[in-house]
């Protein structure tokens, strides 16, 4: 091997991959240069452990002539007998390399040196990377080489590991900030967080559809069912609208308890509340859908669920809030109140979903003018819509919910 290449590429991997933005360009890079410092490379992969609620690490995979592939593994792989089975594992508990030559005495020790045999692979080498907190992650190393790689070369390749690992530790922890506040505070939060938004009081204002939303009868639920059952009876709630909001445009800002507060931003320079309304609705209806499908078995019985949802667009205050160095990167304003007064109301009308004036005549579509109603804390009373494909318990029954409500085909 080159040993003038390998200096350069320990010292480009030590200044930061800078021609390499993104760990699979780094990746690429990293290999294509192995190659032409004279390491005939095949296959090679970096796995790396994470912090995240769902996915337990991911992988880069790079292949002589292709592009990388990025995966991810969820926590089941740890017990699978893939995983188990693998030289992988030996990597990650003990944090030791293995190798072994796949015409050798070695070459059946694990079920996947017979893939890599078929593939015409004659060398793997696993080699532990080593972060700064102690922790073990790994990568993997394959050749077609006749006789496998020489001992130059596995000295030359064993040189870059340190400088490899740190490489892929910075990357690693930007990643874990990166989703730790896109799981935390959202999206948009993150973003802005990382950005350096981080002094109190420090915020900005924008037009957003507000979405409010709780369980109905959570009291009487947490007292007469253990707490873990309640744990996970909200989770699978929350999931019910959390990807829906998602995939309309949304992003969760916050769960307080069994309650919920989204918002849907509007572009203010293109104007379109029309069409965000139009997905919060859809967003609704779905969720919807999916509360009304979901069945928790409580010995032999199922329990099923309701929930409210208030609906309102208005101008907030988006940014840090808080006390001392606590802070909580949220939404306030009087839209946000209103929205909180009328998921009330929506309760009390036995409604799933109720909306403000605002919101009914921004979003096209079917509307019961539910009547107008005081709001704790504005001088003015509120007219309450709901929806036309929705009836209330009080309206199966046949009582009137108001004596003014009257139904609306578009704005009311």
């Amino acid at each position: 091997m080159n040993a003038s290449d390998l200096q350069k590429l320990a010292e480009w991997l030590i200044d930061g991959a800078r021609t390499a933005p993104s760990p699979p360009r780094m990746m690429a890079e990293t290999c294509e240069r192995l190659v032409a410092a004279g390491l005939p490379l095949w296959r090679v992969g970096i796995f790396v452990r994470t912090l995240h609620p769902d996915i337990i690490g991911r992988n880069l995979i790079w292949r002589q002539g292709a592009e990388v592939v990025v995966g991810t593994a969820n926590y089941d792989m740890l017990g699978s007998p893939e995983f188990l089975s693998s030289p992988l594992a030996i990597v990650f508990r003990e944090g030791r390399e293995v190798r072994a030559l796949l015409d050798g005495p070695d070459g059946k020790r694990f079920p996947l040196f017979d893939d890599l045999r078929e593939e015409g692979v004659t060398d793997y080498i696993a080699l532990p990377l080593v972060h700064i907190d102690g922790s073990f992650h790994a990568s993997s190393w394959t050749t077609k080489q006749p006789g496998g790689f020489t001992d130059e070369q596995l000295v030359g390749l064993r040189s870059l590991m340190a400088p490899l690992a740190r490489l892929v530790e910075i990357m690693r922890w930007r990643r874990t900030a990166s989703v730790l506040l896109d799981t935390y505070v959202g999206n948009r939060a993150g973003e802005r967080i990382l950005g350096g938004q981080i002094r109190r009081g420090h915020g900005y204002t924008m037009n957003a559809a507000i979405w409010l939303s709780d369980l109905r009868g959570f009291t009487a639920l947490s007292d007469r069912l253990p707490a873990e059952t309640v744990v996970d009876i909200l989770n699978q709630y929350f999931d019910c609208q959390v990807g829906a909001i998602r995939t309309h445009g949304g992003e969760v800002l916050k769960f307080m308890g069994d309650g919920l507060l989204a918002v849907f931003p509007i572009d203010e320079y293109v104007g379109d509340v029309r069409k965000v309304s139009t997905q919060v609705v859809e967003a609704v209806r779905e969720s919807r859908a999916n509360v009304e499908a979901l069945q928790y078995p409580i010995g032999d019985t199922a329990e099923h669920f309701r929930f409210g949802v208030a609906l309102h667009v208005g101008r907030i205050l988006y940014g840090n809030i808080g006390g001392g160095d606590r802070l909580d990167f949220t939404c306030i304003g009087p839209a946000v109140n209103l929205a909180a007064r009328l998921e009330k109301i929506a309760g009390r009308l036995h409604r799933t979903v109720v909306a403000s004036r605002a919101f009914a005549d921004a979003c096209p579509g079917g509307w019961t003018d539910l009547g107008e109603f005081p709001i704790a804390g504005f001088s003015k009373p509120e007219r309450v819509y709901g929806l036309l494909d929705e009836t209330s318990d009080a309206e199966v029954a046949g009582a009137p919910l108001h004596s003014s409500g009257s139904v609306v085909n578009s704005s009311g």
